[in-house]
């Protein structure tokens, strides 16, 4: 009985930093949203290091299979992926403005195809189709009008609520799996019938 006992509390145990994980995003994502601005510079320097970070692993990659067909194809993605690296790192206030029109141009072409798609198609879900339709061209134009000092906002709030729902996700999961290990662990720890106790046979073995 003491097994199921130890592996239980690892699980838990397990949980329980993923509950704490979820805790740190929380908090991470709130700050963010208070803090727009630091959030967006924050997010374009990671973005940055990502894209740099991956090339490099990409360009070692590359180096260990040459010889190969995708060798150079692989050295010019890698080297893309380095520049653009470079180039986010070091303006990471342009590189926010350019992601910011480009996604006021994403929620534009969006709404726009969603309107006039369910005015087209009138399927069930139109009113729905509609809505979406609408607030994405609003959203849109509400970023572009604004831009671009809206790129000191936009990318920060987005990178923030990510943060704060995966957060919530993950807190969800952590408490959500301990109570699950607590159950299974009562039900582990019951004692089972001792060999003194009568066990009853199944009626058609009584017969």
């Amino acid at each position: 009985m003491n097994e199921p006992t130890s592996e239980g509390r690892k699980l838990s145990r397990s949980f329980g930093w993923l509950a704490l994980l979820g805790t740190l995003l929380v908090i991470a994502g709130v700050i963010g949203l208070v803090y727009t601005g630091v959030a967006t510079l924050t997010s374009m320097l990671l973005f940055g290091w990502l894209l740099l970070v991956g090339g490099l692993v990409g360009l070692l990659h590359a180096i260990e299979s040459r010889g190969t067909n995708y060798f150079w194809l692989g050295v010019v993605v890698a080297a893309l992926n380095i520049a653009a690296g470079v180039v986010v790192i070091k303006h990471p206030e342009g590189t926010a403005e350019a992601l910011t029109m480009f996604a006021a141009l994403l929620f534009l072409t969006g709404g726009v195809f969603r309107l006039v798609g369910s005015v087209v198609v009138r399927g069930p879900q139109m009113g729905w189709t509609l809505l979406q339709g609408a607030f994405g061209l609003l959203l849109g134009l509400l970023v572009l009008f604004d831009w671009p000092h809206s790129s000191l906002y936009v990318l920060g709030c987005f990178f923030s609520l990510a943060l704060l729902f995966d957060g919530l996700g993950l807190i969800a999961v952590g408490v959500g799996g301990r109570r699950i290990v607590s159950m299974v662990s009562e039900r582990l720890d019951e004692t089972p019938p001792t060999a003194d106790e009568p066990i009853n046979p199944p009626e058609g073995e009584r017969k």
